[in-house]
Order: structure tokens, then C-alpha cells, then sequence
């Protein structure tokens, strides 16, 4: 989107209203830049798609602006390639392109290692000596104030000797560390002499060997921030805390560019966990198929699934921005995906469940082609021709034996609409030595051809879908559901693995699809007709094989369900 040349856009939460407000005074020679800045320890989820649609979209929407994707790469124990090159994907899967603002936290090792220096030389920062256990005891609580450091008034000689002999390896992990020297009585317990550089020996994968000793994450990330001439630091609530810091770090280092901070409410879904820590949880005891799961809420589980850029795009856009957390409900992302792919997937027909019906009227050797468009409304989609013969598969669930009064699809002696073929009436039916059902004798209408009322007038209120059984490609079919069956998984002091729902997966073999389907294209969406939207899995299908995912039904029945 566009802006006019005021620079106004037509949204209106309170971020666009303040960067609109900054661009009137020309403030920031009138740039908007901004970044995301995902750590990379993982796979982004669809909480993150709501940070890179707000910092990348943004931008787009105003005539001077850019935004970098930065990877905070400070803690190497947790950071691998495969992250980085995941997230960038991802990135450009959403439509968004950082041309040239590619950038690492490493990129600035040398500058932060400065800084860091240089806080020394002001007396701002000290060397501390505690264990993990005495620094949590000597910082306090929310009533009561932190202690002094025994190691805080250290002299700026003995602090830059100790710092440089961390950097050269000298000292095992988490003998020293690097603090601020802020206020250890502070109400805001981020100011009480923070933690900014420790020491962790092992190779980077950008930098290798050459640092021992890396910046916490609140230290470079301002600093980050300020290298990069941000001018809206975008950031979710939690850090709303942590802003005082982020000031009197650029504030005491007297940076060039300060970075304005503003919060929003991140993204949270009922049925659904967000937080890495229980993501990594599920991947790692195999609760869920890896990081790419179709029940995931990672962007490249969901991709799998047959989510759309557009659909995601269109959900961050509907619940929008606000300062208050928020659970939103899972059913408006399903909406989205179900708007997206109303007008964009093809229509076709697929059994799920098979049942042989035989039309004992029909010749046995004939196969007549029945035109069948792939969208009902929009002709530009074009058709195929569907074979149609004397044995069909329909679904086991529009047949029963004993119908009750307001089941209006096929049983004995009654009478319904084949979708785009005949008029079809039960005769018989045949079973097996258990007694289940395993075919049905039919007769069809010939007068009746594309569905359409026989001359007769008669009128029956069922239509089904079918294929034709010498025609039909056998193929898996996974049905796909919420993975927790809780709307707050893990809410208060449960375990949210409890909250797993045994039922968020089905899989279903022998499942027969209409012929057209043996060209299915990745990354394209199909409607199978009265059941929901599906897409090839990008993984476990080939042509010898067609796997098919339940992207969403057609309706939300969740939503009954919680009623």
C-alpha cells in the first residue's frame, strides 16, 4: 500500500498514528526505518508474522523508508544455520524483501565490545565475581532492593584487565561476568546492574572462534538498534520494561541515533502455545513431526498445511494492533484461510471414505465425460471432464440403511442428485458375512444428465459427490485438526502437554480423488467438494504416492462445539 504524498496512510492504529505525527515535523529527515530482529534458535511461528507484517508493511506504506531484518545472533549455544535460512524463507514466503538490509548482532561484535569499554572507562560498568545463585540473591524482589556487588567498586584498571582477559579465554564459562553499574535499590529490577557481557567458549556460526564472550541480549539489541539508525523500535509488551535500560545505555554511551521504542500486544491464540520453550518441548519428544508439522503454529508447519501468504497477511491485518494482551481466537485465522481460498481454489471431487455403488441400468462398458467447472462463480478457472461409468464410489456417510426422517441423502428406495452427472435411486444393497455394508445397486435417471429436473418434475433434496471407480486415483489423505483440545493449554499451573489433542490427526488411506487431481501442483489449493480445503503435502508426497492435508473445513465446528 501506498502512501499520498503527506506521507498519510490509511490506518490508523496508534503506531501509524505516531510515525504520521513524526513525518508532519520531519522528524528523522522524514525516514521510517525499521527491523525485525527474530533470535535465531528456532522456527518462526504466527506470532512472529504479526511482527514482520508490522515492521516490513509499515515501511511499504510510507514513500522514505526501509526495514533490516537483523538476526540476534548473541548466544551461540542455542543459534544454528538452519534457523537463518529458515526465517529468511519464511520472510520472503509472507511477500516481503530486505533487498539489501541484511544484517547480523555479530556484524557489530567489535562496535558493542567498544561500548562495552567504554562504559568501563566511565565507571559505568564492573566486573562481578558471583555465582548465579548469589547474584539472584543479592538483586532483590519486587518489595524489597537489591545488594551492591562486593566487586562493584572495582577500579577501571582491574575491570578493563579482567574484561580483556575474558575476551582472550582466560576464565571458564560463567567465572566473570560484565554488569552496568545502575542502581541496585531501583523499583524496575532491570536497572539493577544488569548483566552485559558473559562468557561462552564456543564457535559461532557467523563469527567462529573469535569471541569468548558475547553481549546480553538488552545491551545489543538497543545499541543494534542505534548502529542501524532505526527510528521506531517496534517491540512487543514484555519489553516495555526494559525501555528505562535500553535509554540509559544510549543516553550514557551518547550514541549518534536513539531509537524511539513503542510497544504493541503480541499475538496470542487460544488452542495454541507460542512460547519457543514449549515448541522446542513438542519437536523434541516427538509429540509433533519436527518444526514443519501441519499442526504447528510455525509459519513453515502452516505453509505445509496450505495457509497462504494472504490469508496471513489478511489475519494480522484484522486484529490489528493494540496495548492490551489479548487472546484471539483461533477461528478468525481459520476464517482468514477460508476467505482466501473461497475464490481461489479449484473445485473437485474425492471419497474419502469409499463405498461401492453399481448402476445396474447403466451399459457396462460405456464411459460418458461430464463438464464440470472448477469454480462455481468464476468461469476463468475453467473446467474438466469428469468420467462417469457404470461402478462409482461415493462417500459411506451418504448412504444409510435406516435414514432417520431428516437425512436427505441416499438409502433404500430413495433418490438423489450424483453432483454434475444423474438422478441415482438405491435398489439393494450388499454385505459381507459381518453384516457390513460393502456395495449398493443403483439405477440412474439417463434423463437427468448434469442434474437437471426430469421431465416428470420430480424433485429430491440430496445432492452427493462420487467418482468414477475405474477412473479414480487411490491416494492418503490427512485430516488435520487444532493439536490442543484446550483453548488455554498449559493455563495456570497445568501441564499444557495434557491439553494434546489425540484426534488432531487422521489419516486415511484408499481414499479415491477424480482424475484431474493426478496433476496436483504444490503450493495450490483444492476444495474437495462438501469436506474442506486440502493441499499436496510438500514433503511426503511424490507421484507414486499423493498425500493430501486438511488445510481447514469448510465450516468452523469448533465453534458449536464451544458453545
Amino acid at each position: 500500500m501506498k502512501t499520498t504524498n503527506n506521507n498519510l496512510t490509511s490506518k490508523t492504529d496508534f503506531i501509524r498514528q505516531k510515525i504520521t505525527a513524526d513525518l508532519a515535523t520531519n522528524k528523522n529527515q522524514a525516514q521510517v526505518i525499521t527491523r525485525f530482529p527474530p533470535e535465531p534458535n528456532g522456527y518462526l511461528h504466527i506470532g512472529h508474522a504479526k511482527s514482520i507484517c508490522l515492521n516490513f508493511g509499515i515501511v511499504s506504506e510510507y514513500q522514505s523508508g526501509k526495514c533490516y531484518l537483523r538476526f540476534d545472533d548473541t548466544n551461540p549455544s542455542k543459534e544454528n544455520i538452519e534457523y537463518i535460512e529458515a526465517i529468511k524463507n519464511d520472510v520472503h514466503w509472507l511477500g516481503y524483501d530486505w533487498k539489501d538490509n541484511l544484517r547480523h548482532t555479530s556484524d557489530y561484535f567489535q562496535q558493542l565490545y567498544d561500548y562495552a569499554i567504554a562504559l568501563i572507562k566511565m565507571d559505568k560498568a564492573y566486573i562481578c565475581s558471583l555465582t548465579t545463585e548469589e547474584m539472584k540473591e543479592y538483586r532483590g524482589t519486587l518489595q524489597k532492593p537489591g545488594k551492591n556487588s562486593p566487586d562493584r567498586n572495582r577500579s577501571i584498571a582491574e575491570n578493563i584487565n579482567l574484561f580483556e582477559r575474558m575476551q582472550a579465554g582466560e576464565f571458564e564459562d560463567g567465572k566473570l561476568v560484565l554488569r552496568a553499574k545502575i542502581d541496585m535499590g531501583s523499583p524496575n529490577i532491570n536497572m539493577r546492574d544488569p548483566i552485559i557481557y558473559r562468557i561462552k567458549k564456543l564457535s559461532h556460526p557467523m563469527t567462529g572462534d573469535n569471541w569468548s564472550i558475547y553481549p546480553m541480549y538488552d545491551f545489543a539489541h538497543c545499541l543494534s538498534d542505534s548502529i542501524e539508525d532505526i527510528t521506531h523500535s517496534l517491540c512487543t509488551l514484555e519489553f516495555e520494561d526494559h525501555r528505562p535500560l535500553y535509554d540509559w545505555f544510549l543516553d550514557t554511551l551518547n550514541t549518534p541515533k536513539h531509537p524511539q521504542q513503542i510497544e504493541f500486544a503480541r499475538l496470542s491464540l487460544n488452542f495454541t502455545v507460542m512460547s519457543k520453550r514449549k515448541l522446542h518441548e513438542l519437536v523434541e519428544n516427538n509429540h509433533v513431526n519436527g518444526w514443519n508439522d501441519p499442526r504447528m503454529p510455525t509459519l513453515i508447519g502452516m505453509r505445509r498445511r496450505g495457509y497462504t501468504p494472504a490469508s496471513i497477511r489478511d489475519f494480522c491485518d484484522r486484529i490489528g494492533l493494540t496495548k492490551n494482551d489479548t487472546q484471539i481466537e483461533v477461528g478468525v485465522l481459520e476464517n482468514c484461510i477460508r476467505g482466501d481460498l473461497e475464490t481461489k481454489a479449484l473445485r473437485v471431487l474425492v471419497v474419502l471414505k469409499p463405498l461401492r455403488v453399481v448402476i445396474e441400468n447403466y451399459p457396462e462398458a460405456q464411459v460418458e465425460y461430464l463438464d464440470a467447472p472448477y469454480h462455481p462463480k468464476d468461469a476463468s478457472m475453467g473446467s474438466r471432464q469428469l468420467p462417469f461409468s457404470r461402478v462409482l464410489y461415493i462417500e459411506q456417510d451418504d448412504f444409510m440403511e435406516n435414514p432417520p426422517k431428516k437425512f436427505f441423502r441416499l438409502g433404500p428406495g430413495r433418490e438423489v442428485r450424483l453432483r454434475y452427472a444423474y438422478f441415482l435411486t438405491c435398489q439393494s444393497v450388499v454385505k459381507d458375512e459381518t453384516g457390513q455394508v460393502v456395495e449398493l445397486r443403483c439405477t440412474y435417471d439417463p434423463q437427468t444428465k448434469g442434474g437437471i429436473t426430469p421431465p416428470d418434475g420430480r424433485k429430491v433434496k440430496g445432492t452427493i459427490h462420487w467418482v468414477a471407480a475405474n477412473h479414480a486415483i487411490t491416494a492418503e489423505i490427512r485430516l488435520y485438526d487444532r493439536l490442543f483440545n484446550n483453548p488455554n493449554p498449559g493455563a495456570g499451573n497445568l501441564d499444557f502437554k495434557e491439553a494434546l489433542n489425540p484426534n488432531s490427526i487422521k489419516v486415511l488411506n484408499n481414499c479415491q480423488l477424480e482424475p484431474s487431481l493426478k496433476t496436483a501442483e504444490l503450493e495450490k489449493s483444492y476444495q474437495f467438494e462438501r469436506t474442506g480445503y486440502f493441499c499436496l503435502d510438500n514433503i511426503d508426497s511424490s507421484p507414486e504416492k499423493l498425500v493430501f492435508n486438511r488445510t481447514v473445513t469448510l465450516r468452523d465446528s469448533w465453534a458449536k462445539k464451544s458453545k
